[in-house]
């Protein structure tokens, strides 16, 4: 009810300036003992505990990249009830992104469009910050990490070994995103040749560190099967330790917002409800395919404990939320676990 209401008032705002208002107000309830308990959230860890990747989680419930981009309120999202956040995506220097206006909701697609364009502080900002976690947390971080915009694709293996290797002591997992759909000629490093490559070199690197960190790959939902097909073949042939499926889509069909509006918009990545079957459809795929055999993190129009559970039955070992939780609220944690606990 408390999140209805707060969601009311921030919806008149612009997209972008309610998302850094809606931190400033978790990070304010998280210092105050009187709201804390209206919002944060107990979570059953012992009945829900995920152990993944060397890893353990308290629940399968986490927060996907792009929520926290600079590692500056994963502790709160922490005591909201995610027992892992997915900060970035970090690159090696700071950019600004793509120009404004870059986010906008779809209130009856339950959905956003967004070109951030991996706006961020660059990763030595980002490894100050995260100098600061909470040692004791069980908290779990992920480090996803991508190229600077202005990075040709043929030295983008220099950018994704700089940022893995000034993470690496900081985080607990990697999330290799060559899949978003906002800075140009990224997706074409998800084709078979030059994904092999660069994976293989942060491979390397990851050995060369001394104590390997789990490495994921984040794919899009707009790869055909064949393409699906590569992404097995590498992610078996490499051991990679997991697949996040999926990013945002490029594609607009079935919308009820009205075209015009959508095409007024312009480019950028969908997420939200329009995309809950597709990216269910890719983790059933990617799971027949894999065999069980390499871990899927589901994410992608989770709205509801239903949308949670239909992942899960699809192959995926955890979740992560986002647009889902921007309209629903911290209300969504709490009703996938509570489905969760009912099936434990």
């Amino acid at each position: 009810m408390l999140y209805r209401l707060a969601r009311f008032f921030l919806f008149f705002l612009d997209a972008e300036k309610a998302h850094y208002f809606s931190v400033f107000f978790i990070k304010l309830v998280y210092k105050l003992p009187i709201l804390r308990g209206l919002l944060l959230h107990k979570n059953q860890r012992e009945l829900l505990s995920v152990k993944l990747f060397g890893l353990t989680f308290s629940s399968p419930i986490g927060l996907a990249a792009g929520f926290d981009k600079n590692a500056t309120c994963f502790e709160e999202m922490g005591k909201l009830g995610f027992s892992f956040v997915e900060i970035g995506t970090v690159t090696p220097l700071p950019q600004e992104g793509n120009p404004k206006p870059r986010l906008f909701r779809l209130k009856k697609d339950l959905a956003i469009i967004n070109r951030m364009g991996f706006n961020n502080d660059g990763s030595i900002a980002v490894v100050e910050r995260l100098k600061n976690r909470n040692k004791q947390s069980k908290l779990i971080i992920g480090g996803n990490i991508g190229k600077n915009k202005w990075t040709p694709n043929e030295k983008a293996q220099e950018d994704y070994l700089q940022v893995f290797k000034e993470l690496y002591a900081h985080v607990d997992y990697f999330a290799i995103n060559v899949s978003s759909p906002n800075t140009e000629n990224l997706r074409s490093l998800q084709d078979k040749e030059p994904l092999t490559a660069l994976l293989i070199a942060i491979q390397q690197l990851n050995v060369q560190l001394g104590s390997p960190k789990p490495i994921l790959l984040k794919i899009a939902p707009d790869l055909s099967n064949n393409q699906l097909d590569d992404i097995v073949s590498i992610a078996l042939d490499l051991k990679l330790d997991g697949i996040i499926a999926t990013n945002t889509t490029i594609t607009r069909e079935n919308l009820l917002t009205p075209e015009s509006y959508v095409k007024s918009i312009g480019t950028g990545g969908l997420s939200g409800k329009p995309l809950t079957n597709r990216s269910t459809e890719v983790i059933r795929y990617l799971h027949k395919g894999l065999k069980g055999n390499i871990p899927i993190i589901g994410v992608g129009g989770i709205h509801s404990a239903q949308d949670a559970i239909d992942k899960l039955d699809a192959g995926a070992s955890l979740i992560q939320l986002y647009t889902g939780f921007i309209y629903e609220g911290p209300e969504l944690i709490k009703a996938i676990q509570k489905e969760l606990l009912s099936r434990a």
